[in-house]
This record gives C-alpha cells, structure tokens and sequence, in this order.
C-alpha cells in the first residue's frame, strides 16, 4: 500500500509538471507544426482564401520539385562538409587545448577562461569585413573551405572554454594510476582520460556542428556561386528577391535541413545527458 501512494503521489507530481510546461510546449512546437503542414499541403491550399491546418491530401511531390528546382542536394552536402570538418578541426585545436588549461596553472589563467567567454558575445556580423579580407588574401573568396576554417575559428575559444569545465571534473588520481603503472602521459591520456571525456566532447561537438549548421552571415559573404551555397543560404534564396513565394517548397526545404540536427540529437542524446550532468557537477 505504501509502494502504490508512492507511486500514485509521483505520477500526480508528473502530471501536474507536464501540464505546468505544456504552454511552452506548444510554443515550442507550433512553429514545426506550420512547417509540416505547410510543406505537406498541395500549391493551391497554401494561399487558399479559407485555410486549412489538415491539407485535403499530402503532397510529397513538393519535396521532390523543391529538390529539383534548387539543386537542394548540393547545399545539403556542402553543409554537411563544412559543419562536419570545422567540428573536427575545432574539436582537434581545443582537446588538448582544454586539457593544458585544467590540469596545469598558469598566471592569468582565469582572466584567459574570461576573454574565452567574451569573445562569444561578438555577433559573426561585426567582423565580416576582417574577414572577408582574410579569406581574400587566402584566395578562398567563393569556396566552402573558407567556411570550415571561419566556423573552426569561431567554435574554437567556445569549445575550450566548455571542455575545460568538464576536464576538471575528472579526478587526477586516474591518470596518476596509470602513470604508476608505467604509462606515459599520452597513452594515459588516449587510454583513460579520453573514454572519460567522451560525454563532454560530444555535447561540445554537438553544439560546434549546430553553429556551423545554422550560420547565415558569414557564408552569404564569403560564397558566390550557386553550387557552394549552404542550407541557411539556399532557404534565403527561396525568399528573397522574388515577386511570388512558394511557400510549400520553402516549409518543405526548411523540414529536410531540420532532419540532420534532429538525427545528431537522437543518435547522441545518451552523451548529451551524460555530458551535461557532468557539467553539472563542477
């Protein structure tokens, strides 16, 4: 009996949580809602004088003729390539980075954690002129390597200033285990820190790839030719500078560049929780 008014009292508390939230959910989700809707509904049923949530049918040929009319595959791949490489690149640069800083100290090493903090609140729009200068004199003006190494860049100080945060959680004692037994300081490091961080860095990865995902600015700026536009840039393009939008094909094009972040999301949820409440503990 005293299991059952437990249980009962715990599903009362869930209860009344889920509907205490359930406002916001329903904020949260009717933008998602409309995209669906929309994309799904036949051309004549978007601007319909008397609209309707449900389409009388579900169109799939609005994703299929979005696809063909904006060369959506391309932009597809290459933001996939260039959120891909700068996660690696930025992930490479701020690991070790991000193990010197916790386990060594250093004389302003805390007004350096700061600047790394700082340095986030500058939006990519104040310094597109620096460099688009930069990757001019590069000669990578209209390529979407300059966009791996812009967003590379950019995620680095992030990711360095996370990863440091959760590295220093992680007990010394472990390493100085391995150490007495006859590792060297790199195996230690590949061998018994790394499997330990793995939650961290892919929370941190995680968010370095959705920034590099949904960038807009910078690549408006630094991409020319149609075939090295990105999903952010191709979207625009549905939009901007045209007397009739084809609302079904931009709520269409919009769903398929959500699908990839969502996939990330569910593949790596079990590190995202582990990483974050092992922020958590700090």
């Amino acid at each position: 009996m005293k299991k059952f008014n437990s249980l009962a009292t715990m599903l009362k508390k869930s209860i009344l949580c889920w509907l205490a939230l359930s406002p916001l959910i329903v904020v949260v989700l009717f933008p998602f809602a409309v995209m669906i809707a929309t994309a799904l509904k036949p051309a004549a049923e978007v601007l319909s004088a008397d609209p309707s949530w449900l389409p009388s049918r579900i169109a799939w040929e609005n994703f299929v003729t979005m696809w063909q009319a904006t060369d959506f595959g391309t932009a597809l791949l290459n933001s996939l390539y260039a959120a891909t490489l700068a996660t690696l690149l930025a992930l490479a640069v701020s690991i070790p980075a991000a193990y010197a800083m916790s386990r060594y100290r250093s004389p302003g090493q805390g007004l350096y954690r700061d600047f790394l903090l700082i340095t986030q609140m500058l939006s990519p729009i104040v310094l597109v002129i620096g460099l688009f200068r930069l990757v001019a004199w590069l000669g990578l003006v209209g390529s979407v390597d300059s966009l791996v190494l812009v967003y590379a860049g950019f995620n680095i100080a992030f990711a360095v200033w996370m990863l440091q945060s959760y590295f220093a959680t992680i007990p010394l004692d472990l390493e100085e285990a391995a150490w007495l037994e006859g590792a060297s300081r790199f195996r230690t490091v590949i061998r018994v820190f790394l499997p330990l961080a793995a939650p961290a860095m892919v929370v941190t990865a995680i968010f370095t790839f959705i920034n590099a995902w949904n960038e807009f600015a910078v690549a408006l700026s630094l991409l020319r030719a149609p075939e090295t536009h990105t999903l952010p840039i191709k979207i625009f393009s549905l939009v901007a500078g045209r007397y009739t939008i084809e609302w079904h094909h931009v709520m269409a094009a919009t769903f398929l560049a959500t699908i990839p972040v969502a996939i990330v999301f569910a593949w790596l949820q079990r590190y995202l929780v582990r990483g974050l409440a092992l922020g958590a503990v700090k």
